[in-house]
């Protein structure tokens, strides 16, 4: 299988907003995730989002949803907050869903992760991120749905360790998207062909980047293709993480790098 490079290409490829369009009609996202312990995760995904999609939807399984919701109310206010009541309405309006940043892994939320794949992955596309990917059955992955593992969530999910062979493996054996995260540059594989990212840098370790990524990805994946939403997301986490490089060296954290997601996109499409 030939490696090929992400690049501004791809990103050219990506749907902007019709100037005649109204809200609604760019992108319609659900976040699902969030605990009292890992309140900024999801934060983060959010952040990362709502620079990409008109509507923007967040759902917190834990007992504290709302003591959780006040605290990001207070933090980003691009977002609007559902409970468990409101989950499948708002599902069913939505282009696509993100699940497992900052999800604890209990019981509870496998089997609400599970119940919701089995009844809306073959209608609406899936991210899977984090707390969900230690939960998923394997048997529920298909072609609506995106998993983003780096090499440890990768071999915990696969029992297997992660590679140009592997990614694309298991792309293909479960009919998925993986984005992986791995040391030598992200690779990202429909199980037909292997792109491999480049952009990013030593700043890039620090916790929160692969919650702007998922969020990215998600955002990206409400209008465009799953594995184009993949290519094009780890290519502007790299992108965004670079510039912030190039102005103040590596001392940038993850809300800095959402911050400037729109920066690199912009720059991706004048590149020629």
């Amino acid at each position: 299988m030939a490696n090929l490079m992400v690049g501004d290409r791809d990103v050219r490829k990506i749907s902007i907003p019709a100037k005649n369009s109204h809200k609604g009609q760019n992108g319609i996202l659900t976040i699902i995730g969030g605990s009292t312990k890992y309140h900024g995760a999801p934060l983060l995904a959010i952040k990362a989002a709502s620079r990409f999609v008109d509507l923007l939807y967040f759902h917190s399984p834990e007992k504290s949803n709302m003591e959780l919701l006040h605290f990001l109310k207070g933090h980003k206010c691009t977002f609007i907050g559902i409970d468990a009541k409101e989950l499948d309405k708002t599902i069913q309006k939505s282009d696509c869903v993100l699940i497992g940043n900052g999800m604890e892994i209990n019981p509870a939320n496998k089997k609400l992760l599970n119940s919701l794949l089995k009844k809306y992955s073959k209608k609406k596309k899936f991210v899977l991120d984090a707390g969900a990917l230690h939960m998923v059955d394997k048997k529920l992955l298909n072609s609506n749905v995106i998993i983003t593992p780096h090499i440890l969530e990768f071999y915990a999910l696969f029992g297997k360790n992660a590679n140009k062979a592997s990614a694309p493996g298991m792309a293909k054996k479960y009919g998925c998207i993986v984005l992986l995260k791995h040391p030598d540059g992200d690779l990202i594989s429909d199980g037909k062909s292997l792109f491999i990212n480049q952009t990013g840098n030593e700043g890039m370790t620090k916790g929160g980047t692969g919650d702007t990524l998922a969020g990215l990805c998600a955002a990206l994946a409400c209008k465009n293709s799953l594995f184009l939403a993949a290519k094009c997301a780890a290519y502007l986490n790299g992108l965004a993480g670079d510039l912030l490089k190039k102005e103040r060296g590596v001392h940038f954290d993850a809300d800095d790098l959402a911050d400037y997601f729109g920066v690199a996109f912009e720059m991706a499409l004048e590149k020629k």
